[in-house]
């Protein structure tokens, strides 16, 4: 699973022209979702992205979560970040997975949230949607649950030995 967080002062997106969802102050995730994923991959992203120190302290360092400063999410499903351009100049989706899969974990991740920030608005899955974003910073962060799981048996393996 792959998340594109982009903190935002505002977001919004919409489907034909009307708005399905906003937010404020918070951050803006693009989720895209691979056919190797699982609940296990929604639950890592999810926890590290409400804990992610990515917010302005009053020392102005990026020092604060998500969760300290109350912040808002706006969660739009992306399977074009699994796209594969290694060979010619059109890429494939191959390692998206199926619609039906990827919006089940879609949702999930959205829950997670959910208990987490005060406010969680999405797109709408599958949609042809219009994105509007005033960026904070701009800050981008790109996270991969794959990662995530590595580090964490790299530290667990390391902790052993």
């Amino acid at each position: 699973m792959i998340a594109v967080l982009q903190r935002a002062n505002a977001a919004a997106v919409r489907v034909e022209g009307s708005v399905v969802g906003e937010i404020g102050r918070g951050l803006l995730i693009l989720l895209g979702v691979s056919g190797e994923d699982g609940r296990e991959d929604a639950e890592r992203l999810a926890a590290k992205i409400t804990k992610c120190r990515i917010f302005k302290d009053a020392e102005d360092k990026m020092n604060l979560s998500l969760l300290d400063v109350e912040g808002e999410a706006l969660v739009v499903s992306n399977f074009t970040l699994l796209a594969d351009y290694h060979h010619g100049n059109r890429p494939n989706y191959l390692a998206a997975a199926a619609p039906e899969q990827a919006e089940v974990l879609y949702e999930y991740f959205v829950e997670l949230l959910k208990k987490e920030v005060k406010k969680v608005a999405t797109g709408e899955f599958g949609a042809d949607m219009k994105i509007s974003l005033e960026a904070d910073g701009p800050v981008t962060i790109v996270m991969d649950s794959n990662v995530l799981k590595s580090k964490k048996g790299a530290a667990t393996h390391e902790a052993a030995h």
